[in-house]
């Protein structure tokens, strides 16, 4: 049976694989929110096999709060407390033979097997974090989040300011959002690229007020520049992901 989401695909940048998919998951009460750092700063912190990807110029760092709800493997069932929980990642965008995609600097997550799960099978680099969010009668999510290991923390209020919107093609709201897969790297150097699929995301103009942010400080000793992030707000978007693939 072909999964719903298959129905639609013209809006990818490059087609989905042949293989079957794996896992499905459905992200929801998202924040993006990104800052321009310039692309020197964050060469030697991604591997040299990656090209970064720019805007006008610019790289760009985000920072991802959002709930994680129904992850399971293909042919299993949803298992409440496997399969909920919240998540953080900061990343950046690069391509590599012409595919764009996500490249994770950290995921901090409030489940520790899903932590163990991604890190032994999927080469990312997960942290244990002691993590809360809440979204009060009016929509402000309120989300913070402690690493265990380290300093690195998060605490944010945020919630959408109007309509749902499709970005432009060549837009940098699209070229912030819209990734359909992720790279990474094993112990041994060697680069894959992990494929994700879903609808266009449903995005909203947010707002958001960021009372600590330590996530690039402790994990990479990059600061952010002191300016107003770009932001954008998504309620729910339904995915699924397939197995990891070496890239030569």
């Amino acid at each position: 049976m072909i999964h719903p989401l298959l129905a639609k695909v013209d809006h990818r940048p490059f087609p989905v694989p042949q293989s079957a998919w794996v896992m499905s998951q459905v992200w929801e009460k998202l924040l993006f929110a990104h800052w321009p750092v310039e692309t020197s700063k964050l060469r030697d912190l991604i591997p040299r096999s990656l090209d970064i990807d720019e805007f006008d110029g610019t790289a760009w760092v985000g920072v991802v709060p959002f709930l994680m709800r129904d992850v399971h493997p293909r042919y299993t069932c949803v298992v409440p407390p496997l399969s909920n929980f919240l998540e953080l990642n900061v990343r950046t965008y690069v391509t590599k033979n012409g595919i764009p995609g996500v490249y994770f600097f950290s995921l901090d997550c409030s489940n520790s097997f899903a932590v163990w799960t991604a890190k032994s099978f999927y080469y990312l680099p997960y942290f244990n974090a002691t993590m809360s969010s809440r979204c009060n009668s009016d929509g402000v999510v309120t989300y913070e989040s402690k690493r265990r290991e380290s300093s690195a923390q998060f605490r944010a209020s945020y919630k959408p300011t109007g309509p749902l919107f499709s970005p432009n093609a060549d837009s940098l709201d699209r070229f912030l959002t819209e990734r359909y897969c992720l790279y990474t790297t094993n112990k041994h150097g060697k680069l894959f690229r992990g494929v994700i699929h879903h609808h266009p995301w449903p995005l909203q103009p947010a707002e958001a007020e960021i009372n600590v942010n330590t996530m690039t400080d402790a994990t990479l000793n990059l600061k952010l520049p002191d300016c107003q992030p770009i932001l954008h707000y998504s309620e729910r978007l339904e995915t699924i992901e397939w197995a990891l693939v070496m890239v030569l």
